[in-house]
């Protein structure tokens, strides 16, 4: 059922057709992470390889009593351009693009797949900000190729990181290190 529902909001965010309720997304989210947890399937990081446009999403607060909630999850404008790419170059890598009009800011860096848990570890260490095919900055971030050669070594603790808990040729879901959950589809 949940995958139906999800499958449903990615045909609804490629075609524009009307879209599931964020709260029916949010759900069938749920149900699919409360059933990956019931019968565990390990995926592998080649599933992941390509990129994927983020559809859906939900932020998270804290609680006073310890612990996060859920917010309201949404639908990312197709206006503005969210995106996760993963590729193997010899190693696992990671990007992240975030597009509106011409202007596109891009992160890269180190990945590890953990398949046992579903888990990707990940550290941005590269930026490029560009608008259009003129690449306004290009450089190192967050200690650049410094924290590549320390990623393999650090601990996921220390680490973000995204708990997949599903992953269909069409689209990926996953928890994110701060409780988030986002939904992307294959772009």
């Amino acid at each position: 059922m949940s995958v139906e529902v999800l499958s449903q909001a990615v045909l609804a965010f490629r075609s524009g057709i009307p879209r599931p309720d964020a709260d029916r997304i949010v759900e069938a989210l749920l149900q699919a992470e409360k059933s990956a947890k019931q019968s565990p399937q390990p995926f592998s990081f080649d599933q992941l390889i390509g990129q994927w446009r983020l559809c859906f999403a939900t932020g998270t607060r804290k609680l006073r009593q310890g612990g996060i909630q859920l917010k309201k999850g949404y639908y990312v404008p197709k206006l503005a351009k969210a995106q996760i790419s993963f590729e193997r170059d010899g190693a696992e890598k990671i990007g992240n693009l975030a597009q509106i009009g011409a202007l596109q800011l891009r992160f890269t860096g180190p990945a590890r797949f953990q398949p046992k848990k579903n888990l990707l570890a990940f550290e941005f260490t590269q930026i490029q900000v560009s608008l259009g095919s003129i690449v306004l900055k290009k450089g190192a971030v967050r200690g650049g190729e410094a924290k590549e050669k320390e990623f393999a070594e650090m601990k996921i603790s220390k680490l973000p990181f995204f708990a997949f808990f599903l992953i269909t040729d069409d689209l990926i879901a996953a928890r994110g290190r701060g409780g988030g959950l986002a939904l992307w589809v294959r772009d």
